[in-house]
């Protein structure tokens, strides 16, 4: 009998921003497992508005909320937890950080690390959202803070993709965000935690615009998860088979 071959699914194969073009983005965007969660989710919590609806004045304010806190929820959570110097001192905790974001330093490009994972997002947007809806507007203001809340992260997450696409935006604003957001990966990792904006990076002094403006980081890829720190909390390392230096494209684990 001859072997039947069988094609691998999308997903099993890596995909790497920097040899993309928009179109496969946008393919691959929509196929994304976390992407589809959060849509069919949003699509849920428009259908309990339509259920049970919270007024006009309390679902646009939930709305509002949402939106607005949606960057500021980002830039703590960015800074003081994703580049945080405790969570790989912690056993239980070392592979929820490698996961959601030390990997993506490690590989900036690599689509399937670039999203978040569901059980560290889904808690955190509901969290954020749902109870200031509520308090706005009861089941229906909730379920509208909700579904601006999982609409802004997929809007969020496709900004956060063209920023490490092989491609060059044309829009100012487009422009602007890429330029820090590739600056915070390759240049100074202790600035520009903002995506999509920059308002708190500006308030909190995090933010600049020209990487002339500061020092290169000796640890813009490791997150200051060095050879050295490894050996006192190795966790990670374990996980990762060594620790890597370098830049990601000429990588060597020790």
């Amino acid at each position: 009998m001859s072997s039947i071959s069988v094609k691998p699914s999308f997903w099993r194969r890596e995909h790497h921003l920097d040899r993309m073009n928009f179109k496969q983005l946008v393919v691959a965007y929509f196929q994304y497992p976390a992407v589809i969660a959060y849509l069919l989710l949003a699509a849920a919590s428009i259908g309990v508005w339509i259920w049970r609806p919270a007024g006009l004045i309390a679902t646009a304010a939930s709305v509002a909320v949402a939106i607005l806190l949606y960057p500021l929820v980002w830039y703590v959570l960015h800074r003081w937890v994703l580049h945080s110097q405790w969570m790989y001192k912690v056993p239980v905790l070392a592979a929820t950080w490698k996961r959601i974001h030390y990997d993506h330093h490690q590989n900036p490009n690599h689509l399937e690390i670039l999203f978040g994972a569901l059980h560290t997002t889904l808690p955190t947007i509901a969290l954020a959202t749902a109870p200031i809806g509520y308090a706005f507007g009861g089941l229906g203001g909730a379920a509208a803070g909700l579904a601006a809340g999982l609409l802004m992260t997929c809007f969020y997450e496709f900004c956060h993709c063209i920023q490490h696409l092989a491609y060059t935006p044309k829009h100012p604003m487009l422009v602007k965000m890429k330029q820090r957001h590739m600056a915070h990966h390759f240049h100074d990792e202790t600035g520009n935690f903002g995506i999509t904006n920059f308002l708190w990076d500006d308030l909190f002094g995090t933010s600049y615009a020209k990487v002339s403006d500061r020092k290169k980081s000796a640890t813009v890829f490791n997150l200051g998860y060095t050879p050295e720190v490894a050996e006192k909390y190795p966790w990670v390392a374990k996980l990762s088979g060594g620790v890597a230096t370098g830049h990601p494209s000429t990588r060597i684990r020790s």
